[in-house]
């Protein structure tokens, strides 16, 4: 999806067409375990600094030291943190992604999960960065102390995450509030939600991926070592939060 949505807005590398010639736009599916769809342009994951939401700007004025940008995508953050001359190692999954953050520029790239990076990684950062929502890779109350447990693993002494995230419940779509409701009713967190991406005739497996409140979060970094120093709600429903690791 990223490279077709790369091929679009570059005129390199073939495109997905609609009546032969004309390029078709890239809509990255979202599928959500209730049967709610949505779509979205995937050329989002190319923007420059200038298509930026304002949060994005000040998440990279509280990036620090070495920087793991976590879920990199395209490299959009890890690329412009490069030319601000900070290290930056953009971490990803999907080897199609990084391959296009790579021809943007980004030097530094990892094509893995962040367990089996954490257990053989030599470097050790002091800032990690899950902008573009990606607070939501926390998933679950269960997962969240493991995926914490592995940056602390590369953290240096004062470490920080700079994590972008959406606080779910000022919503009065009731489809939502249902489903938030149906989640605390099955012992989960009312903003967790279970999905798959689907592009053309791609899909990815189920998993989940959690919106949660500024309090749910600071109750999810309890006993982890992170604790919850700020947060930034002036883009409201959408928030910065800063954790530092204080082991």
């Amino acid at each position: 999806m990223i490279r077709d949505a790369y091929a679009v807005r570059t005129g390199i590398g073939p495109r997905p067409l609609a009546g032969g010639r004309v390029p078709r736009p890239v809509i990255e599916v979202i599928e959500r375990d209730d049967g709610l769809i949505n779509g979205a342009p995937a050329d989002h994951y190319l923007d420059e600094p200038a298509e930026w939401q304002p949060h994005d700007h000040r998440a990279l004025r509280l990036c620090r030291g070495q920087v793991l940008d976590i879920g990199t995508g395209a490299g959009r953050t890890a690329v412009e943190l490069q030319r601000r001359g900070m290290a930056v190692t953009g971490l990803d999954t999907s080897p199609g992604a990084i391959e296009i953050a790579r021809r943007r520029g980004l030097r530094d790239t990892v094509v893995t999960t962040i367990d089996a990076y954490a257990a053989k990684a030599a470097t050790r950062y002091d800032t990690f960065l899950l902008l573009g929502n990606n607070l939501g890779l926390l998933e679950s109350a269960e997962r969240a102390p493991v995926f914490l447990a592995a940056l602390a693993r590369m953290a240096r002494p004062g470490a920080r995450i700079v994590a972008q995230g959406t606080d779910p419940y000022g919503t009065t779509d009731p489809v939502h509030a249902d489903y938030h409701r149906r989640n605390r009713e099955r012992g989960r967190i009312g903003g967790q939600l279970r999905l798959r991406l689907r592009y053309r005739r791609l899909a990815t497996d189920w998993f989940d991926y959690l919106n949660c409140s500024p309090a749910e979060l600071e109750q999810l970094l309890a006993g982890t070592g992170w604790e919850l120093k700020s947060v930034d709600l002036a883009d409201k429903p959408y928030y910065l939060a800063v954790m530092e690791f204080m082991r």
